[in-house]
């Protein structure tokens, strides 16, 4: 996998704790550089300090010429720095070579005025009376740089010798009359001890800021790309996921990826709409379709119903006697026959059929209607009706509506399971409830449950819920529907007009 490939919440973490470690090798770098120039210069100071003293020592021993007295004053600071360099690495300097190497790495001679070697921390290197410019090229220019310099100030010569430098420091008697020079060849060596505990110690300090920086770099650059990777994660989504399923909890800010969401936000708003908008075109074709199949079947089913309802009206007004169980028979017909008129009313949604008062007959006819599928199923019907007074409704549409509801209920139970059926009227409003237990109704099912002919397996044209909601909607009421594992439940709620009761 490429590294551009990564995702933002790897490469920006990444990147981050890239540039905190580079940070830090850049700093612990420049820290050192500068670690050991300020060593170098501390050294030659130092070393600028000790001739200075070492000048001031010699003044007599030149002056008397004495010989052996300069060579102790030149050598009694580097047996004592030998010493304590000895001691340092673990005993006594002459033990293990420190002094022999703390000789070779400091050098110190005295010149007279001819630039002769007077005295050396090193005679057999360093004879006496030799001149320094015949002991080799680098000591040749340094003679040159001495005569050059007249004054009785010190100086450095640090282009002469690639890995060492000379203190040079004149040696003055008390009337400021020069009596000789002396100096002082120190090896970049010296510089190493103090150099490597420096460079130990920054990176010590470097590991130390680094352990406490990296988490908190890694930390910040997930939480910084975490708006962005919730976003892609959300985008993701759209084209798999219907947009009314797409609920995400996007950054909300002014920065760029605040924006994004933002944008993204009301795309996702858009989308709903248009949603929502094929959603009612569908529906709207399907009623369309609706119409034009009712406007064929209005006809052919209102004429021999309308034939079937005279005949039934001729016989109750002409008939001879009758038996008591037929006119109840035929009463059951010419209601059932009435309320096949008001179905095909509904399906003509424009129309408006009279009827009279629903009665708590018109109720337990529904139950009448209703017992023989029950019966053939298996089922528990349980009927809760507390409705004891007639209801300004429609008889009509309120039979077809709650006689769907339960055939719906009933094909939808399984063979011994139970229908619910409960009805209540207070001042303003009726209300009716049909669950049974059988099968969860789907978040996709339910989206598409009262259109027509959107029914998904079973039996069934898919009209009943649709002519369902259609006479609700006349009856200015509303009907919801709550389904989990254990129950479905069809609540309705219709508004009662100013005569309430007759």
């Amino acid at each position: 996998m490429r590294l551009r490939d990564l995702s933002y919440r790897v490469k920006t973490p990444l990147s981050v704790t890239l540039v905190i470690l580079l940070t830090a090798i850049v700093l612990s770098t420049v820290l050192l550089a500068r670690a050991y120039q300020d060593n170098r210069e501390e050294m030659i100071d130092n070393a600028l300090g000790l001739g200075t003293v070492l000048a001031r020592t010699l003044s007599p021993a030149l002056t008397r010429d004495d010989v052996w007295q300069a060579y102790e004053t030149i050598m009694t600071p580097l047996e004592r720095e030998s010493r304590v360099a000895g001691e340092a690495a673990g005993g006594p300097a002459a033990d293990n070579g420190v002094a022999g190497n703390d000789v070779a790495q400091r050098e110190i001679l005295v010149l007279d005025t001819q630039q002769a070697i007077y005295v050396a921390s090193q005679p057999r290197r360093y004879p006496m009376l030799v001149q320094l410019a015949q002991i080799g090229t680098e000591y040749e220019a340094l003679a040159e740089r001495i005569a050059s310099h007249n004054g009785s100030e010190p100086f450095v010569a640090r282009d002469i010798w690639p890995d060492r430098y000379a203190m040079v420091v004149p040696v003055l008697a008390e009337d400021g009359a020069r009596l000789g020079t002396l100096v002082l060849n120190y090896s970049n060596d010296l510089l190493l001890p103090r150099f490597l505990n420096t460079v130990e110690q920054v990176i010590l300090a470097t590991l130390l800021v680094l352990l406490a920086l990296l988490p908190l770099g890694w930390f910040w650059g997930k939480r910084l790309t975490d708006p962005l990777a919730h976003l892609s994660a959300c985008m993701r989504r759209v084209g798999s996921e219907v947009p009314s399923d797409i609920q995400c909890d996007l950054y909300d800010g002014r920065d760029e990826i605040g924006q994004v969401s933002m944008r993204f936000r009301r795309m996702l708003d858009e989308l709903r709409e248009k949603q929502e908008l094929e959603r009612s075109m569908v529906a709207s074709e399907r009623l369309a379709a609706v119409g034009r199949l009712t406007a064929g079947i209005a006809h052919e089913i209102n004429n021999p119903l309308g034939g079937m309802l005279n005949a039934i009206s001729t016989y109750k007004r002409h008939g001879a006697e009758r038996d008591p169980g037929a006119d109840r028979t035929i009463s059951l017909l010419e209601r059932g026959l009435v309320q096949i008129k008001g179905t095909v009313g509904a399906l003509l949604v424009e129309a408006r059929l009279e009827s009279h008062a629903l009665t708590p007959e018109d109720l337990q006819d529904i139950r009448t209607l209703v017992q023989p599928d029950i019966q053939r199923k298996g089922l528990h019907l349980v009927w809760d009706n507390a409705i004891d007074v007639p209801l300004a409704l429609p008889s009509s549409q309120v039979r077809q509506v709650l006689l769907n509801l339960l055939l719906n209920a009933v094909q939808a139970s399984e063979a011994g399971g139970e229908v619910v059926c409960s009805l209540r009227a207070d001042d303003a409003f009726f209300r009716a409830a049909v669950s049974n237990g059988g099968e969860h109704i789907s978040r996709e099912r339910m989206a598409h449950l009262f259109e027509p002919f959107a029914q998904s397996g079973g039996n069934g044209h898919g009209l009943g819920l649709w002519v369902t909601y259609q006479l609700i909607q006349q009856l200015d009421g509303r009907i919801e529907v709550k389904s989990n594992e254990s129950a479905t439940i069809f609540e309705v709620t219709l508004p009662l007009s100013d005569g309430d009761s007759a």
